[in-house]
């Protein structure tokens, strides 16, 4: 796997993945930004968010789970210093279903966590991360 990013004026940067795809990153005004990107480590939670979730919605939809909606709120703390590395990231699942099983998505939830996530197992290793969900039943 490998990126590039590239920069483009300020600190404004492009991006490119070797999937070819393309992200723009940029900073708030007051560090030089036009705020018309995402942070960098916005997208880094963004990454954690979406590997975990692709590992929940893959577990449930291999048990034959009926999930029509998953959603992963990842909240995150920083410090107060530099580097503002972040202290605690918390992942919030909420999947909706029919007939959905609380513990299958505990189950689905604790595998990603624990087995699966690339993006989380390599940052808990610097960063409490913690997991939960709430399942909704269509």
């Amino acid at each position: 796997m490998q990126v590039t990013v590239k920069w483009v004026d300020g600190v404004m940067f492009v991006g490119e993945t070797d999937s070819g795809h393309a992200v723009i990153m940029d900073g708030p005004p007051d560090h030089g930004g036009r705020n018309i990107g995402m942070r960098p480590m916005e997208m880094l939670l963004l990454g954690v968010g979406g590997c975990s979730s692709f590992d929940v919605v893959q577990i449930l939809q291999k048990g034959r789970n009926e999930i029509v909606k998953c959603v992963a709120e990842v909240t995150a703390e920083r410090v107060d210093a530099i580097p503002s590395v972040f202290s605690k990231i918390h992942l919030h699942f909420i999947v909706s279903g029919h007939d959905l099983k609380p513990a299958a998505v505990e189950r689905a939830v604790k595998l990603s966590a624990e087995k699966y996530c690339s993006a989380s197992i390599m940052l808990s290793k610097a960063v409490e991360i913690t997991h939960d969900f709430e399942v909704i039943s269509l």
